[in-house]
C-alpha cells in the first residue's frame, strides 16, 4: 500500500558505532557468577557483549562513534551545527551530556547542543526532534549520538537483569535532504503505571545525599514479569495504530529495527507482530542490551548490510522505562 501522509523530510547521510575494548563472553560470566558452563548464554541469549572498564569515559565512547562516522563518510567536523546526545543515563546530573561530548570532540566550540532522554527509545525521539529543527532550516546538519555504559549500573545480585547488558555507542548524521527521504509516521505513548517496573532511582532529586539514598538506588532495577506482561498487552494495538496512521501493513515494511531488549523480548515482538526473520534486525547475541544505543547500533548494522538504503519502508521500534512505546517508519 502507498501511504497518503505528507513525508517529513529527513535524510540519514552517515552512521557509525563504537565499542569498548573489553569483550565479555557469557562463559566469563559463568565463572564470575559461579554458574555451570553454558548457564549465562542459555539464559541471556548472548555469546558476548562489551563492557567498559571503570576508568573509561562515556563522553569518549560517544566521541569515538562520532569521529568514526565523520571519518568513514569524509564529513568535515565544522559542517555539524547541532549535536544531540540521545542517551538514557547521563554522564552526570549537570552539565548535560552533550556539553561533555562536545568538549572532547573535534566539533567546533560554540555550536548548539542538548540532551534528549526517553530511556531506551531516546534515539527515535531525537530523530523526530531533529526532523522538526531541519524543517525550519534553523540547522543544516545534525549529529545524534547515543552512548551507554550500562555495565556501570548492573546489580550483579539480580540474575534476570545482570546477564543482558552491554556497553556501546552509535552516531547518525542527518540533514533535511531533497524531500524524497523522511519520516512517514511517528508515535510515542507513555503508560506511567509501569513507572516503577524499570528504573534507576538515584541521580536526581528523588534519591540523593539530602533526600536519602542507598547504594542500590544507583543500580538498575527491573521487575521483569510485570514489565513483560504490560508491554505484551500494549504492543500489538500500538503497532496497529502506527501502521494505520501511514495506511500501511506490516508486510509493507522492508526492515524492522527493534530495541535489543532481551532475546525473549525480541522473539516475542517478532512473533506477535508477525515479522519475517530476514526483515528483523537482531544484533543482540553479540551486543546485549545497549539501552538507548541499541536502536541506532542495529540501524547502523542494517545500513552496512544493505537493509536500509534502497528500501521502501524501515520501522524503528522500541519500548522503554516509563513505560513508553515508540515507533517510527522511515523512507530511506
Amino acid at each position: 500500500m502507498k501511504n497518503s501522509n505528507e513525508l517529513i523530510p529527513l535524510k540519514i547521510i552517515a552512521s557509525g558505532t563504537a565499542l569498548p575494548e573489553n569483550k565479555v563472553y557469557s562463559s566469563d560470566l559463568d565463572l564470575r557468577l559461579n554458574k555451570p558452563s553454558g548457564f549465562v548464554e542459555k539464559h541471556s541469549g548472548i555469546e558476548y557483549r562489551y563492557h567498559s572498564d571503570y576508568q573509561a569515559s562515556q563522553a569518549k565512547l560517544a566521541v569515538d562513534a562520532l569521529h568514526d562516522t565523520l571519518k568513514t563518510h569524509q564529513i568535515q567536523p565544522d559542517s555539524i551545527d547541532l549535536l544531540i546526545s540521545a542517551s538514557a543515563i547521563p554522564i552526570q546530573a549537570l552539565p548535560y551530556s552533550a556539553a561533555h561530548i562536545l568538549k572532547v570532540s573535534r566539533l567546533k566550540a560554540g555550536i548548539a547542543c542538548f540532551d534528549i532522554n526517553s530511556s531506551c527509545v531516546s534515539f527515535i525521539s531525537a530523530l523526530s526532534v531533529a526532523s522538526g529543527l531541519l524543517a525550519t532550516r534553523q540547522y543544516r546538519r545534525i549529529a545524534i549520538v547515543s552512548a551507554e555504559m550500562a555495565s556501570r549500573g548492573i546489580d550483579w545480585s539480580h540474575q534476570e537483569s545482570s546477564l543482558i547488558f552491554g556497553d556501546g555507542a552509535a552516531c547518525m548524521i542527518v540533514e533535511r535532504g531533497d524531500g524524497q527521504s523522511g519520516i512517514v509516521t511517528y508515535k510515542h505513548e507513555t503508560y506511567p503505571e509501569g513507572l516503577e517496573l524499570c528504573e534507576v532511582r538515584a541521580g536526581g532529586t528523588r534519591k540523593n545525599l539530602r533526600a536519602g539514598m542507598e547504594d542500590s538506588d544507583f543500580l538498575f532495577q527491573m521487575q521483569g514479569k510485570p514489565l513483560f506482561k504490560l508491554t505484551a498487552s500494549l504492543i500489538e494495538g500500538f503497532t496497529e495504530r502506527v501502521l494505520a496512521s501511514a495506511n500501511l501493513e506490516m508486510s509493507d515494511i522492508d526492515t524492522v529495527v527493534p530495541h535489543q531488549a532481551s532475546h525473549l523480548g525480541l522473539k516475542h515482538i517478532r512473533n506477535r507482530l508477525n515479522i519475517r526473520d530476514e526483515r528483523f534486525m537482531n544484533i543482540y547475541r553479540y551486543r546485549g542490551n545497549q539501552v538507548a544505543a541499541s536502536i541506532p547500533s542495529a540501524l547502523h548494522e542494517a545500513m552496512i548490510t544493505d537493509r536500509y538504503y534502497g528500501r521502501d519502508y524501515v520501522m524503528l521500534l522500541g519500548t522503554a522505562a516509563g513505560l513508553s512505546l515508540s515507533e517510527m517508519i522511515l523512507r530511506p
